[in-house]
């Protein structure tokens, strides 16, 4: 199935999810990678407000290139999702609803995402050029010195994103090869 979604999304526009959908994300999306993580996690650790609201968040994992003229964005491909694992579970649990970007994550996150009814989506890697297609606005929210890696807020349309992880335990990294083997 394929939906459409606006960010900021709440549980009940997540849970109509399956791991193997397909979603055209519009709105508000936050980039950060793995430096920004950290910093996110210290502010909360010393109890400081975080740059943006988190409840009903989407962030995507991308460090973008420089636009070039006339562009909002340069190339916006995803990250390995991975090294934002030691983070994201608390990020879930504090309302992060959408993480965007590519590879496995581990059980922790799996259990967070089904725990707090989110989703896990992949933006299709080495297509940094279409992904960017679907950004209309940016805004450099915080932490600039991090260069490519700084806090944005994206205004996105139509993003194409593919679903992971659902809020049901859905995996398609399990369920995919599962399927093409019994389909053989």
């Amino acid at each position: 199935m394929q939906y459409k979604l606006t960010a900021p999304v709440t549980r009940e526009d997540l849970a109509p999810l399956r791991a193997g959908d397909t979603v055209l994300l519009s709105g508000v999306v936050y980039t950060a990678r793995d430096a920004a993580h950290k910093r996110l996690t210290e502010r909360l650790d010393r109890g400081e407000e975080l740059p943006f609201p988190l409840e009903g968040s989407a962030i995507y994992y991308v460090g973008p290139t420089p636009e070039r003229p006339g562009q909002v964005i340069g190339s916006a491909g995803p990250t390995t999702s991975g090294r934002m694992d030691a983070y994201s579970p608390r990020l879930l649990d504090l309302g992060q609803a959408v993480m965007i970007g590519k590879g496995a994550r581990s059980q922790a996150v799996q259990e967070a995402v089904v725990r707090n009814g989110a989703v896990y989506l992949a933006a299709l890697g080495g297509a940094g050029a279409l992904m960017a297609e679907s950004v209309r606005r940016l805004e450099i929210i915080c932490w600039e010195d991090l260069g490519c890696e700084a806090v944005r807020r994206l205004e996105v349309e139509d993003m194409p994103l593919t679903v992971i992880l659902d809020a049901h335990g859905g995996n398609l990294y399990r369920s995919g090869p599962e399927q093409y083997l019994r389909s053989r």
